[in-house]
């Protein structure tokens, strides 16, 4: 994520225990003084936070089947990762050539990270995790695709399996994973999705982002689950109003 357009997500996708610092210098956090309520105060660059008209996460509802969405083509390779605690999340970063093809655009896969509760609900109901994929195109759009994951106690998930024994625990402590990692792995086998443009989720809330959400969740062991929210409890963004916007539904 040394890309331009990308590194404040990079900075800021998650909660910390305490206020944690991005890329600006600015401390930012999900809860008290520095939290989502007054992230639009803390730096003149997050003013999107409060006064954003397409702001992310939202509520998945009333969706509107568009038979003409057309399906997400995913060009994913395996390979070595990053794995970084970066005081609001747990984010995987990936070599190059990762990358899905969506309406002709090519987005490149830069990295992914998760949230604990999801950001995104659907019909009012969040679910245990969700893991935020995110792409840019040579142009400097974003698109996220995001899978949501609910607890399975007998059934935990392959790939979690291949990252969490090496997930870091204090922040900024990174490490190196050697094996064979292929974001495809978190990949539903129905391929349906909502749609709809937002926001960054976290600092500094910048709009124009293409959001695909699979409606199929995947999931995962109680016991991936807990070694995640023992290092974050809590790092997502509270839902944010529509505005009139539509979601989409693909077949």
């Amino acid at each position: 994520m040394r890309l331009p357009a990308v590194a404040l997500l990079l900075a800021g996708l998650a909660c910390a225990v305490s206020a944690q610092t991005t890329s600006t210098g600015t401390k930012w956090d999900y809860i008290g003084k520095y939290g989502p309520i007054n992230w639009g105060k803390l730096d003149p660059a997050w003013k999107a936070c409060s006064d954003g008209k397409e702001q992310s996460p939202v509520d998945i509802r009333n969706a509107k089947l568009n038979k003409a969405l057309p399906p997400i083509e995913f060009h994913y390779m395996a390979g070595p990762v990053e794995i970084v605690n970066n005081g609001h999340t747990i984010q995987i970063n990936v070599g190059p050539g990762s990358y899905i093809m969506y309406e002709g655009v090519r987005y490149d896969l830069v990295q992914f990270h998760f949230h604990h509760p999801s950001d995104e609900s659907v019909k009012g109901k969040l679910s245990d995790m969700v893991v935020h994929l995110v792409h840019k195109s040579a142009d400097g759009k974003i698109a996220v695709v995001a899978v949501l994951m609910t607890e399975n106690r007998g059934q935990p998930n392959a790939l979690l399996s291949t990252l969490w024994p090496s997930m870091p625990k204090v922040v900024g402590q990174t490490a190196k994973i050697s094996d064979m990692v292929n974001p495809g792995g978190f990949l539903p086998a129905d391929r349906g999705y909502w749609t709809y443009t937002g926001s960054l989720t976290a600092p500094p809330c910048t709009e124009g982002v293409k959001w695909l959400i699979f409606q199929q969740q995947m999931p995962l062991s109680r016991e991936q689950l807990r070694a995640f929210s023992a290092i974050y409890p809590v790092n997502s963004r509270p839902l944010q109003d529509l505005r009139g916007r539509k979601i989409e539904a693909s077949e």
